[in-house]
C-alpha cells in the first residue's frame, strides 16, 4: 500500500506556463551564454542554481564560473521569474487539487519536491493558496545536498512525513530527472506525467513503472476513485 505520494511542482502539479525555463534562458543569455532549446531541456527538473552553473560553464568548458557570477545570474533568474508570475500567475493543473484531497482523505501523505529554492517555492505556493495546510511536506532543492536525479529530496520527504519504507512511496513528475530520482530512491511507483513539455516517447525511454496523463489520474491508479 502506498503511504506517501511525492510530486514535482512545475509541470506536474502546477501550470506555471513554462516561465521558469524562459526566465532561466533569459538570465543566462543576459550573462553572455547562448544556450539552445536542447541545452535548456537538459536541465529540466534540476536545481536551478546547478542549471545556471552548467549553462554558463558550457560556454567555457575549461573554467567554472566564479560563485559571484553564478549568484548574480541566479538572482536575475529569480527576479525574471517573479515578474513573470506577477504578469501571468501560476495555477494548479486541472484535477490536481482534487487528487491531493482524495489521497490525503485516504490516509496517503502528499509531499511536493522542486528544483526551486525555498524563497521561489514560497512565492509560488502562496500564489495558488497551497502555502498552509494543503500539503504534508514541501522539500526544496536547497534543503538537500544535491537535487535530482539524486534521490535526496524524496528521502527528505519521507523523513518529514514519517514514512520509512520506500517501496510504499509513489513519485510522479514530468521530466526525465523526476523519473531518475524516483528510480534512484527505489520508490514503489515511479510515474511519468504528460502535463509538461516532454511527450510519452521521451519519458517512456527512461526507467519508470507508469506513464499517466496527469497527476489527476493517481487516485484511480491506486484504486481510490
Amino acid at each position: 500500500m502506498i503511504e506517501l505520494a511525492v510530486l514535482d511542482i512545475a509541470g506536474t502539479t502546477v501550470d506555471e506556463h513554462g516561465d521558469v525555463y524562459v526566465a532561466l534562458e533569459e538570465a543566462v543569455r543576459a550573462a553572455g551564454a547562448t544556450p539552445g532549446t536542447a541545452d535548456i531541456r537538459r536541465w529540466m527538473g534540476a536545481g536551478k542554481r546547478e542549471a545556471v552553473t552548467a549553462l554558463l560553464s558550457a560556454e567555457q568548458p575549461d573554467r567554472t564560473p566564479a560563485p559571484a557570477v553564478v549568484d548574480a545570474v541566479y538572482a536575475d533568474f529569480r527576479e525574471r521569474l517573479r515578474a513573470a508570475y506577477g504578469a501571468r500567475p501560476p495555477a494548479p493543473l486541472p484535477g490536481v487539487p482534487e487528487a491531493v484531497t482524495t489521497l490525503r482523505a485516504a490516509g496517503i501523505k502528499v509531499a511536493l519536491t522542486t528544483g526551486f529554492d525555498r524563497e521561489v517555492t514560497g512565492v509560488l505556493l502562496k500564489e495558488i493558496g497551497w502555502d498552509t495546510g494543503f500539503l504534508d511536506a514541501v522539500v526544496c532543492v536547497d534543503d538537500v545536498a544535491a537535487g535530482r536525479p539524486a534521490p535526496y529530496m524524496i528521502f527528505r520527504a519521507m523523513e518529514a512525513t514519517g514514512v520509512r519504507d520506500v517501496s510504499r512511496v509513489l513519485t510522479a513528475g514530468d521530466t526525465i530527472r523526476d523519473l531518475q530520482a524516483g528510480t534512484n530512491a527505489g520508490a514503489g511507483i515511479v510515474a511519468g506525467v504528460l502535463t509538461g513539455d516532454l511527450d510519452a516517447a521521451t519519458l517512456g525511454g527512461v526507467r519508470h513503472t507508469h506513464l499517466l496523463p496527469s497527476v489527476a489520474a493517481v487516485p484511480a491508479l491506486l484504486s481510490l476513485s
